[in-house]
């Protein structure tokens, strides 16, 4: 007999059991894949594990690829290994009873999740034994911004300048005195091409009749970087 499912009324028992089930199934599968998270910062190393136990006289009977999302990054098999375009000269295998790999002067590109799949043979052809995900999460921070005396630009006006550079993402500069946001003279913002990283600079001025306590404030995503800057006006 078929079941009539009523505006309002609940699911028949059958398919919420059924529901619950697959429910399960999903998350003993993503538990059994497993997770690792690993934070670096830009020009750093990282070292990503399979978390899975080997011996070395096993390394030429296991296939091991570790990939990011769909693009392969290093794959070992039959003991041979082989680094693709985009990592070569700057990822290590590394043979211990841990298969691992070692990602040398991490760019904002290697942010991203690593997948290490590893294969037995078993009656006469190759089947998963082990999955593992790694969320590789690489930082680039700001350093303290410097500021320099630009000296005289007009009569009584003295001209600073304030810097940073090597850090991700867009970052917002701006000069504070007193609670109060300042109006500057000449502000930039690039980004290099290659490593994807900003640089800022900002040039502010001032009426050297008075003394000043200047901030310098760099604002990256969440966080910040600031740098104060005293002025002593002349007796």
């Amino acid at each position: 007999m078929d079941h009539t499912v009523k505006w309002g009324a609940s699911p028949p028992k059958s398919r919420n059991h059924k529901l619950s089930l697959l429910l399960m199934l999903y998350t003993f599968v993503y538990f059994c894949s497993g997770y690792i998270q690993v934070t670096k910062t830009v020009k750093e190393k990282a070292i990503l594990s399979c978390n899975y136990n080997i011996t070395t006289d096993e390394l030429k009977q296991v296939r091991i690829y570790w990939q990011k999302e769909k693009d392969l990054v290093l794959t070992v098999v039959e003991g041979v290994v082989k680094v693709w375009s985009n990592y070569k000269n700057r990822t290590i295998h590394i043979l211990s009873d841990n298969p691992s790999i070692m990602i040398l002067a991490l760019r904002l590109s290697d942010n991203g999740i690593y997948t290490c799949v590893i294969q037995k043979m078993e009656r006469g052809s190759y089947k998963r034994k082990h999955l593992m995900n790694v969320v590789l999460s690489v930082r680039a921070d700001f350093p303290e911004p410097s500021i320099n005396d630009l000296g005289n630009p007009f009569p009584k006006i003295r001209r600073i300048k304030c810097s940073t550079s090597g850090g991700f993402p867009k970052p917002h500069l701006s000069w504070w005195e007193n609670d109060k946001e300042l109006n500057a003279t000449n502000t930039s913002v690039s980004q290099d091409p290659e490593t994807e990283l900003y640089s800022v600079n900002s040039e502010l001025d001032f009426n050297v009749t008075d003394s000043h306590n200047f901030t310098c404030f760099v604002k990256y995503g969440n966080s910040t970087v600031s740098h104060n800057y005293h002025w002593q006006k002349s007796n």
